[in-house]
C-alpha cells in the first residue's frame, strides 16, 4: 500500500493513527502542501480531488477520504478493532465520530479556512477555489468553542468516546482538539474531563504520529 500523507495536516493523521494503531506497514509520500502540490498535475493524476489523505490499496483501488480509508482498513485488517464488534457499538461509534468531525473537525476548518491570508480563496478543500466568508469564520470559531465544551461534558465518567472503548472517536476526537490550535482555541482548565482523557491517549505510540 502507499499512503499519501502531509505531515502538519489534521486529515492524514487520523489515518496515521488508525495504521498505527493496527500496526499495518506502507510506503509513505510526503505531499507538501504549503507549497500547494496537491494542485499539481502528479498529484491530480493520482487524486483528482487534489486533498490528503489518500490511500492506494494492494488492489490499486486508489481511496481518497478517511472514511473511505477507515473502512477498508478494518476489513483487511480487523484486529484491534477500531469501529467497534457489536452491531450497537458500531452504531455508536459511527454517530460519535461523525459528531466529532461534523463539531469539531469542520468546525476548525471553517474558522480557519474564512480567516488565514494563507487560504485565500481556498475556504473549501479541493480543485475549486472558493472566496473566503468572514462571517462563516466568526460562526467557526463560536462552534469550536462549544465544542470543547460539550465534549467536556460528554467525557464525565467516561474513559474513551464511545461504546467504553478506545475506537476511531477517539482518534477523530483528538486529532480535532489538538488542532484546534490553528484558530487559538484549546482546552481550558475548566475542561478536567478532556484533559484527563487527552492525557491517556497520549501514552499510546500511535499518537506520535
Amino acid at each position: 500500500m502507499i499512503f499519501y500523507d502531509c505531515a502538519t495536516a489534521p486529515s492524514p493523521r487520523r489515518a496515521r493513527i488508525l495504521l498505527a494503531e493496527k500496526g499495518i506497514p506502507c510506503e509513505i509520500v510526503q505531499i507538501d502542501l504549503r507549497t500547494g502540490e496537491q494542485m499539481g498535475d502528479a498529484y491530480r493524476a493520482i487524486n483528482p480531488q487534489c486533498t490528503v489523505p489518500a490511500l492506494r490499496t494492494t488492489e490499486g483501488l486508489v481511496l481518497t477520504d478517511n472514511a473511505a480509508i477507515a473502512a477498508y482498513l478494518e476489513a483487511s485488517y480487523p484486529h484491534p478493532p477500531m469501529l467497534g464488534i457489536t452491531a450497537l457499538d458500531k452504531a455508536e461509534i459511527a454517530s460519535m465520530n461523525w459528531r466529532m468531525e461534523f463539531e469539531g473537525l469542520l468546525a476548525i476548518a471553517e474558522a480557519m479556512r474564512n480567516s488565514a491570508p494563507a487560504m485565500m480563496n481556498r475556504a473549501l478543500p479541493g480543485p475549486v477555489n472558493y472566496a473566503q466568508i468572514p462571517e462563516l469564520a466568526a460562526r467557526g470559531l463560536q462552534r469550536v468553542q462549544h465544542f470543547m465544551d460539550v465534549l467536556d461534558a460528554h467525557l464525565t465518567g467516561r474513559k474513551f468516546i464511545a461504546a467504553d472503548q478506545f475506537s476511531i472517536a477517539d482518534i477523530t476526537a483528538a486529532v480535532a482538539v489538538d488542532f484546534a490550535r490553528v484558530v487559538r482555541v484549546k482546552p481550558s482548565e475548566q475542561h478536567v474531563n478532556l484533559l484527563r482523557w487527552r492525557a491517556g491517549l497520549a501514552l499510546r505510540p500511535s499518537f506520535n504520529q
